[in-house]
């Protein structure tokens, strides 16, 4: 697709269309040149300044106790089933999940907000007329775990740091950004060149800050096994690569009392352990040595739970509701490779997908199929294009596929066989149509190569799941094949895009910004390692949509701008999508205790939960 001019796109209908998303409107609502405790996308915000603490927390929960879980979730070069560095924060090698509850971050997000943030290091910060820089006074109670104040220089340092050698998670936001400075201790002002997206500062303000003094004396790579100096409720504790590590509470932590965390960190250690297989980690669930777990696998879920400690009212089995977070699952076809650059190739792969016989036979009858890119959200794009979508979406005709402008692209369903005739003509016609004629059992281009397929997994449950998709693009004459590999080499081989076909899950926040989709969509990921643009998407138009998204001015306009994004996605068929489960199937040992209502935007059981000691004598765990 040619590229697109900036002022084409955005010869909207009319001036008026125009005008309601024009950068430099959202964030207006927050006011400048005074001092804001807190900050949110359109200036709404549940928390005043004195509060004292968060409505989803129990301020009276005890601490102490031990919480041995497997993570559910986890970010940046983070890795569940082995680690290598300790360094989570670069985006090399594969770091132990939940390393960021050891640094602290200028703001913290609120749960019960869609993106609300208050003040943790600074206790507040001020907008500049023009939206451009932001200026945060740090609070002087700050400390790193070794007593040492933690300041102003310590923040513009880790700013300068994440954007030069940070994760592509902490380098692409903060591209924008021209100076990090220390005006003085207690005073942190962050510059931005006004082509940022207004909302950036959400994301930003919740990078954990490292320390000067450690990096100025330790390398910025993968090679760490050493702790870095934090800041956090938490500190590295007992390791051993690639088993196990704990995660120590700090008994004398600076910001144990402050609002945004009082009821919160109540576990005087957190324990992972790392297993390669699934049910190696279900087995240590049954004996009580992983104490807390969200199961994954359906086929455990429905006929497992029939283990004594179980049967005898020890584990709890139990649903709890999902975040109010648009998410996806799908699997990425990678461009990168030039036989999947046409979409009608990308599409007969999907087609050869059979949910419908897979749900019956694998997911026993749970999971339902995805249809969209931002599943379980307003942003999932319904029917025929709305005239506001429309307005967007025109002057792109020439640079989306047709599709876009008809029904919101969706997976066709199948007749359940495992193996729909019809939708396996489709696939086939569609290969022939895109050049790939068949010889003998494969299909082959013009020069006789053959049009292979392989799916990339670390998992034996997603290896036996994908089997019967790859016999039937076996079945149309494509070389599929499935390969299964170690933690290691299959995170390498993601952050460098060594994969032709890869699964992948994530939430994206209830607001997103234009950095939030960046490193999943933006042609500006798509070269750089270890960014979450999997399928290598390059698209002039995309990319302007994100632009817009970025420039929301209000949720309406969002809704808008992202329906239209996922329009544009779904009809290029870059993700694939697969499924999602509309709860955490979560499964623990009875002695916890939790608040009773759940928060909308998160579900931190590490942080939120709490050891009930009579509930543990009960049970034996005392």
């Amino acid at each position: 697709m040619a590229a697109l001019p900036r002022r084409d796109f955005l010869a909207l209908g009319g001036a008026a269309a125009a005008a309601a998303l024009l950068p430099g409107r959202a964030f207006a609502a927050i006011p400048t040149g005074v001092k804001l405790h807190g900050l949110s996308a359109f200036g709404d915000l549940k928390y005043g300044p004195d509060f004292t603490h968060f409505d989803y927390v129990n301020v009276d929960a005890p601490t102490g106790g031990i919480f041995n879980f497997s993570p559910p979730n986890w970010g940046y070069n983070q890795n569940t089933e082995t680690f290598n560095t300790l360094n989570s924060f670069t985006s090399k090698g594969d770091a132990p999940p939940r390393m960021g509850m050891c640094f602290d971050a200028l703001m913290v997000r609120a749960l019960d907000e869609p993106d609300a943030v208050y003040g943790l290091l600074a206790d507040g910060v001020t907008v500049s007329q023009d939206r451009n820089s932001f200026e945060f006074s740090m609070r002087p109670e700050a400390r790193f775990h070794d007593g040492t104040p933690l300041t102003a220089q310590d923040a513009a340092f880790t700013f300068k740091l994440f954007k030069d050698k940070g994760h592509p998670s902490l380098s692409l936001p903060l591209k924008h950004l021209d100076d990090a400075v220390a005006v003085d201790a207690r005073t942190l002002r962050l510059v931005f060149s006004g082509k940022h997206s207004a909302r950036t500062l959400l994301n930003v303000v919740e990078f954990p800050i490292v320390s000067k003094v450690f990096y100025d004396a330790n390398p910025f790579d993968s090679s760490q096994l050493k702790p870095a100096l934090g800041s956090g409720a938490y500190k590295v504790g007992r390791w051993s690569a690639g088993a196990w590590i704990e995660y120590e509470r700090v008994p004398d932590y600076w910001g144990r009392d402050f609002p945004v965390n009082r009821g919160q960190n109540n576990f005087d250690r957190i324990r992972i352990e790392f297993y390669q297989n699934r049910m190696a980690g279900f087995e240590a669930f049954k004996k009580g040595e992983i104490v807390y777990r969200e199961e994954a696998t359906a086929r455990v879920w429905a006929t497992a739970y029939n283990f004594p400690a179980f049967i005898a009212g020890k584990v709890v089995k139990r649903e709890f509701p999902s975040e109010k977070l648009p998410s996806m699952q799908a699997t990425a076809v990678n461009q990168r490779r030039e036989h999947f650059r046409d979409a009608r190739v990308r599409q007969a792969i999907a087609l050869c997908f059979d949910f419908e016989w897979t749900r019956r036979n694998f997911f026993f009858g749970t999971y339902e199929r995805s249809r969209s890119c931002f599943e379980k959200s307003d942003f999932r794009a319904e029917g025929m294009p709305s005239p506001e979508e429309l307005a967007l979406l025109e002057p792109l005709r020439d640079h989306v596929p047709a599709e876009t402008f008809g029904e919101a692209v969706v997976q066709p369903g199948s007749d359940g066989s495992g193996r729909d005739r019809k939708l396996l003509g489709q696939a086939a016609k569609l290969l022939n149509e895109a050049g790939w004629k068949r010889s003998g059992d494969f299909v082959v281009n013009d020069k006789g190569g053959r049009l292979s397929a392989e799916f990339l997994v670390d998992d034996d449950t997603l290896a036996r799941t994908f089997s019967p998709w790859a016999e039937n693009m076996k079945a149309i004459g494509i070389d599929a094949s499935i390969r299964l590999v170690d933690p290691a080499q299959y995170q390498l081989r993601q952050s460098t895009f060594d994969f032709d076909l890869i699964s992948a899950a994530f939430s994206f926040p209830a607001s997103p910004t234009r950095d939030d989709l960046e490193i999943f969509f933006h042609s500006s990921a798509a070269t750089v390692p270890g960014s979450s643009n999997l399928p290598g998407i390059s698209s002039p138009a995309v990319d302007a949509l994100i632009d817009v998204v970025g420039a929301a001015k209000d949720r309406e306009s969002l809704t808008v701008a992202m329906r239209a994004l996922d329009r544009v996605l779904r009809a290029r068929r870059d993700w694939i999508p697969s499924w999602f489960l509309a709860n955490h199937r979560s499964a623990y040992w009875d002695m916890f205790g939790f608040p009773a209502q759940k928060p909308d935007y998160g579900f931190p059981v590490e942080t939120l939960w709490w050891f009930d000691k009579d509930k543990a004598a009960k049970i034996g765990k005392g």
